[in-house]
Parts: structure tokens; sequence; C-alpha cells
């Protein structure tokens, strides 16, 4: 973290106008609906009569010639199925989806996340290039809101080589995100290309599309994903009087369109692998794809330097059941109508600091009100309400900031956990020589800000 005076400045150079964001009126009667994806619109793939879809039509096929397939591989199909996936369809973010973000409801959030990574830079020693890589970009809402705070803080990032890199598989969003970052003008990129897609920032930062974070190039790299391990597939796992059984999904037999949950009448090689002997839950979720991921965030971040910041639902090996789905402003059933909803499980926290295998070190996960806490949003609230010049964008800015701070809605709910080197938190020879090397500056966000 840079010095207060410093940290004071950087907010105050990245301020930016106040009511960009229009708060969605809807909410989900649950409190953790509420907290979680506000739904504000339908849209997508109409629904037969009975609940009938065409991911459910070749689900149907599927189960019927192979039997039941596991919780993880229903995500895949209902989710990234090429055709008819809820994400390759539909975009589920803002007005038109099922859901709002953090970013879409207040443009204070990603403001602060943007000041998160150039203090990390200015920790570190100003680094003279640096990608910003996120994960799972949604509308481009969230890198549009950190893009400016860059331009604001030009003069002190211009020798500074700064590139965008988004890891998107929906061709629907990443549109939707070129078309918000760069007025829509890109350019597709030959197939033996790792980027598929590239353009310019409406500031002059170049930008790239992904398809996996492989293909993103390595170096020094700052990674963002927010609310992207929440979506991954999980398997699902019970304990019974014979062991651990992983729950599936088939077909109802009383209903011969419908699915159901079911356990497996034996161990299964994800049941083998996945639970821990000293598990004392008798319900868990494990994300084999986001330890993976985060295997590659650590190994990058090892080898190359930069941090990792990842913003989610979650719980720190606590929680059991999480699986849900949400759609038209409500909690939406996981087994009905595959494709047209969301669908969203919590992520482990523990899980994924213990698949950095030791490679980074890890901060967090902490309440996403006391991250932003930190990061002073309370003034940054502040000075918006001196700024605001009519009562509406007054009640929208005190209305979004209750929304992402509340307890009871988002302020609780999400979580803020962070890679960096092991340098970054300890000094190398700090052992042998102690008193060789300043205090190093603390992490922004994870310590809390003295106003003195």
């Amino acid at each position: 973290m840079v010095p207060l005076p410093a940290r004071r400045a950087l907010l105050a150079a990245a301020l930016g106008p106040a009511g960009r964001r229009r708060v969605p009126r809807h909410r989900a009667p649950a409190a953790a609906a509420a907290a979680a994806r506000h739904s504000s619109g339908a849209g997508g793939e109409a629904e037969e009569p009975g609940g009938a879809t065409a991911v459910l039509r070749h689900l149907l096929l599927k189960l019927r010639a192979t039997g039941p397939v596991t919780v993880a591989e229903y995500m895949r199909e209902a989710l990234t199925n090429p055709g008819q996936g809820y994400y390759t369809r539909r975009g589920g973010i803002g007005e038109s989806g099922d859901f709002v973000t953090s970013p879409e409801i207040s443009q204070v959030f990603g403001e602060l996340i943007g000041i998160w990574y150039i203090s990390e830079w200015i920790a570190t020693g100003k680094p003279e290039a640096f990608q910003l890589v996120e994960l799972g970009p949604g509308r481009g809402t969230l890198i549009d809101d950190i893009l400016r705070v860059f331009n604001q803080l030009a003069s002190l990032l211009s020798k500074c080589d700064i590139s965008i890199h988004l890891v998107e598989v929906s061709p629907k969003l990443s549109e939707i995100q070129a078309l918000m970052l760069t007025g829509g003008k890109v350019q597709s990129n030959p197939k033996d290309q790792s980027a598929y897609m590239k353009g310019v920032s409406k500031t002059g930062i170049p930008i790239f599309w992904y398809r996996d974070i492989q293909d993103v190039p390595p170096g020094y790299s700052f990674y963002l994903a927010h609310e992207f391990f929440d979506a991954l597939p999980i398997h699902k796992f019970q304990r019974t009087e014979k062991g651990w059984r992983e729950v599936l999904v088939d077909i109802d037999p009383e209903v011969p369109d419908q699915l159901r949950f079911v356990l497996s009448p034996s161990s299964t090689p994800a049941t083998e692998n996945f639970i821990q002997p000293e598990e004392m839950r008798d319900h868990v979720e494990v994300c084999p794809e986001a330890g993976v991921i985060i295997q590659r965030l650590a190994g990058r971040i090892e080898k190359d330097g930069g941090a990792a910041l990842v913003a989610d639902y979650g719980h720190d090996g606590t929680k059991t059941d999480t699986f849900r789905g949400f759609r038209n402003h409500k909690l939406h059933d996981v087994l009905r109508a595959p494709g047209t909803a969301d669908l969203t499980a919590d992520v482990d926290f523990s899980y994924l600091r213990k698949m950095t295998q030791g490679r980074t070190a890890t901060l967090g996960p902490i309440k996403q009100r006391e991250f932003l806490k930190n990061m002073g949003i309370d003034l940054r609230l502040q000075v918006l309400l001196q700024n605001s010049c009519d009562g509406a964008t007054h009640e929208q800015l005190l209305h979004s900031y209750d929304m992402l701070m509340n307890p009871k809605k988002m302020g609780d709910c999400f979580n803020f956990f962070a890679l960096l080197p092991h340098h970054r938190l300890v000094h190398p020879d700090k052992k042998h020589k102690p008193e060789s090397k300043s205090p190093l500056p603390p992490v922004a966000g994870f310590g809390e800000l003295l106003l003195k």
C-alpha cells in the first residue's frame, strides 16, 4: 500500500463523475439472493411447456445413452454448451439478463479495484510494463471503470507499457465487451494466433481476447477474477453409511422429461481424488477447474511476478450445499430448464489456498465491506455526495453504497482473496539481516486504512 498522503492523492486523482450506474429496482426476496444475483429481466431461449429446452433435450438423450452424469458435467452443458449454453447464447448480466454484479451497481467498485492494482504496481517498484488479465469480464463494465482510473492517472503511468487481456468464452459477451471498451473497433486474428480478437481501448490501450488463460502471453501480470470461480463446474459429494458417494444428475423415472439428483451406487474417481481424509462435513462441493486455474495463476506469478485479486461469493471451507440457480429476479431450480438460468456455487477459498501449493502467498478471504472500507470507499462516497447536484443522484449514491456494504446484502456475501509473490510479504533475506531492509508496504485493501 502506498503511504496515506499518496493513497489519498490517488483516490482524488482517480475521481470520475458520479451517477453513471442505474441500480436495479427489483431484488430477490431472500437475503442471500438479494445479496447475490440481482435479476433485471428475462430473455434468451424460450422455455417450452414442462420446462423443455434444447439443452434439456440434449441431456435427456445423453442420459438415456450413458446413464447419470456428474453435477460438473451438467453445469458444463447448461452454461457453456456451444449451441445452447447459458453463457454462450445469453449475456446473463445487466438489464437484459438475470443478475447484476457489483460493477453494474456502482462505478466506485471498479475505481477502487483500479486503485488496488496501481497501489501494488507502486509497491513493487513501478515495473516498466504490466498486463492486466481479467477472467470472465462479463459486459466489460469492471475493466471499463479500471481503464478510466488508469486514464485519470495517466501522468503516473506514462512510462509504463500497459495492455489488457480478456479471457472470455462467450462470443455474445465478447461483442458486448468490444463495444463498451473500444466502440466496436476490433479485428479478428488468424486462427493460428493465441488471441482470437484484438482492439484498442478508447484511451489508447491495446486489448486482446482469449478463450483460455494458457493463451495469454507470459510476463509481469495483474490478474482479476470477479464472480468468475463461482460459475465453474463443481462436483458434489455426500457422506453415507457406506462411505462417500458422488451426487449425480439423472432422469426422473416418474417424470421422464425432468431431471433429479441421485447418489452414485459406489465410489467414483472424483470421490477418490477430491475428498480429503480429514474432511468433517457431510456434504462437500469441490471445483477441480478452479484448482487448475489457481495453480496456473500461482505458477505465473511465481515466475513472472504480479498479483491476482479474486472477488466472489465464498467461504473458507465451512459451507456445504451452496449450488443454486438465478433467473427472473428469483432463485431458480437448478435442474429446471437448463440453459435458461445462471448456475453458481460458493467458492471454497480454503481449497484455492491449498491449490496454490505454496508457490505464492495468499491473503484473505475478507468480506467485501472490509476490503472496500480499507480501500477508502467512505472517502470516495463523501466526495461524490459533495459533488452531486441533484437529489436523485444523491439518493442513488447512498443506495449503491448500501448494496455494496450492507452485511445483509453484498457486504458479507462477497469476499476478496489475493495471490502475491512471497517476497511481496516477506523479505528474502529477512532471517539473515532483519535490519537490512526497510519495512514492506502493506497490501491495500487487506489491512485497515488509518486516517491520521
